[in-house]
């Protein structure tokens, strides 16, 4: 390994874009946001060091071993962030990217592509949650209040053209269309825009600052790793990934897995199918970690810690064998949770659903699985079992012992969902699924919008059908308690103000009720719209029975009334269903 002559940002632009330089698989994704890529670009017009950089020379003959990556041009959070695989001839040497692919992505995004993430607030269904934006650079003045003197930003190009007296914005790929050569073409590029003026010497002096920099200042120092041996290289991206923006282990095993799976490139598998299982439902928030430890799990491995040990190339085969059955079971199970009303805003540990994946691959994956008569009641138990762990936060910590355990009582015990038999392995540990009163008193205190609100209304709602779409609806509408001038005029004194605010969102006063009728149902009084809903009392009555609604009055200046016995109801159901004796 020898250290280069520095080379320009420029040269690696062409280089990069010849397709001379490639990501290795054993390298990750994008990580950097858009503020760090503005500040990288603040760093180079400043002068400041960027880093040095370590290249790997595969030469022609064997480039074709090894499976590389291209660079993102257009990253977009939702629809675009995985690198495309690159085609490789074998005809021409390759430089491979062993330290520092986050920054010269980032040089390149800046240079040549675009960024689109979502917007804070926005939904991920919306069209315009994620503009396509591109790095600008302020030519008329520094930047204000920040840590930057450049003034970066990514803006789609509709805001930079907005009028802003102090502010000119200059699209940075754009210094590329100009001739470093031939300086009058930045003076007439002034000129044009009318920043030429000899009062203020700003623009041209920034402009002139990122040609320099793009095109004269040899920034880039790199370090050639010329060994061609893949344990060399792996070691090598070990040791210099250990600092900086830190690879996470599971990069870092999935970097392992890559290089030795043998038919399949396990990146593009393991990336792709977590696409696929967070599109399941209302849509989850999978990670590769959790497909990577769910394989280690459900392959039996003795140890299913993150380790390098345990990714060694014999384990590595079996998962590349047996990844089918492995995928099937883990979307089974995803389906199935779905099923159950969960999505990435209600299930609180993505690890919970592991031992429910072990099941069904040991059980080899049945056949309709999540909607066959003949399963019912492993989905009964398998449910009952979820609710729990996840009211108890039995996955928060020490997992991987959790795990183990789990699978040790599924593992012998597979024709029926061992619910009973894995509460009673756990009976007095800190991992017990038994609850006491008092914990079941705290439930009662959950609050609308709270993750596990949703795993508590489930246990309230046993037979619900979540084929449909449920939402957790204010019985009481929560738009009539939002200030005093509405309570007075709903009939509330004075002295019962704060005491109906404080409690409109808690378990007492919700529901889970179907999209249409909740939508249909809005801000209208509750004893006006079961009126409308249930005109005949044997309906009013089922209704009441099904969402444990006590028999008092249902007018909103009774709403305490109504909350203080609602709660006994609940109280009384919960008590019941976890504090009965289940060893």
């Amino acid at each position: 390994m020898s250290f280069q002559t520095p080379i320009t940002l420029q040269k690696i632009i062409q280089e990069i874009e010849d397709k001379n330089y490639l990501l290795p698989a054993i390298q990750r994704e994008l990580v950097w946001d858009s503020e760090q890529i503005e500040k990288l670009f603040d760093s180079i017009l400043r002068g400041y060091p960027i880093g040095s950089f370590l290249f790997w020379d595969v030469k022609k003959h064997n480039a074709k071993k090894y499976q590389f990556y291209e660079f993102l041009t257009d990253y977009h959070e939702k629809k675009n962030p995985h690198n495309k695989k690159a085609t490789v001839s074998g005809k021409k040497n390759i430089l491979g990217i062993l330290d520092g692919q986050q920054r010269l992505t980032a040089i390149y995004l800046g240079l040549k592509g675009s960024y689109a993430e979502k917007i804070p607030y926005k939904r991920w269904t919306s069209n315009d949650a994620f503009p396509k934006k591109y790095l600008f650079l302020n030519l008329k003045c520094l930047a204000h209040g920040t840590e930057l003197e450049y003034d970066f930003q990514f803006l789609t190009r509709q805001e930079a053209t907005k009028e802003d007296g102090d502010g000119f914005w200059f699209e940075v790929s754009k210094i590329l269309d100009f001739d470093p050569e031939r300086p009058n073409e930045l003076y007439g590029y002034l000129v044009d825009c009318g920043l030429s003026d000899n009062k203020n010497k700003l623009p041209g002096e920034i402009l002139f600052r990122l040609s320099k920099a793009i095109y004269s200042d040899k920034i880039i120092n790199y370090y050639l790793e010329e060994n061609e041996s893949l344990d060399r290289v792996l070691n090598i991206f070990i040791r210099v990934n250990s600092a900086g923006n830190p690879l996470s282990y599971s990069d870092l095993l999935l970097s392992i897995a890559t290089a030795q799976w043998q038919t399949k490139d396990a990146r593009e598998e393991i990336l792709n199918f977590v696409d696929e299982i967070n599109g399941i439902g209302d849509d989850f928030d999978f990670t590769k970690d959790f497909v990577l430890k769910t394989c280690l799990v459900l392959l039996d491995f003795p140890d299913i810690a993150f380790s390098v040990d345990n990714f060694n190339s014999k384990n590595m085969s079996s998962i590349e064998k047996s990844w089918e059955n492995i995928t099937e079971a883990i979307k089974t199970a995803v389906q199935l949770i779905s099923s159950f009303g969960f999505n990435h805003k209600n299930l609180t540990s993505n690890n919970a659903i592991i031992p429910i994946c072990y099941f069904i691959y040991k059980n080899k994956n049945p056949k309709n699985f999540v909607s066959s008569s003949k399963h019912n009641k492993d989905r009964k138990l398998i449910k009952e079992w979820l609710l729990r762990a996840l009211l108890k936060r039995v996955f928060g910590g020490h997992v991987d012992t959790v795990l183990s355990s789990t699978r040790e009582v599924v593992k012998k015990n597979l024709k029926v969902f061992p619910y009973e038999k894995i509460i009673k392995k756990y009976k007095g540990t800190e991992k017990s699924l038994l609850f006491s009163g008092d914990e079941v008193d705290n439930l009662m205190l959950s609050k609308y919008g709270s993750k596990y609100t949703f795993s508590i209304l489930s246990l309230l709602y046993p037979n619900l059908s979540f084929r449909n779409n449920f939402h957790q609806d204010h019985i009481f509408p929560k738009g009539h308690f939002s200030t005093n001038k509405k309570l007075k005029k709903k009939g509330v004194c004075e002295e019962d103000f704060e005491e109906f605010k404080d409690n409109c969102n808690y378990l007492g006063n919700l529901q889970l009720l179907e999209e249409t009728p909740n939508l249909e149902k809005r801000d209208k009084d509750f004893e006006v719209w079961l009126k409308e809903t249930c005109p005949d009392r044997q309906k009013k009555k089922d209704y009441m029975e099904r969402h444990m609604i006590p028999d008092v009055e249902l007018r909103f200046d009774n709403f305490m009334t109504f909350f203080v016995e609602r709660n006994k109801i609940l109280r009384k159901k919960l008590g019941h269903l976890l504090l009965r004796d289940l060893s």
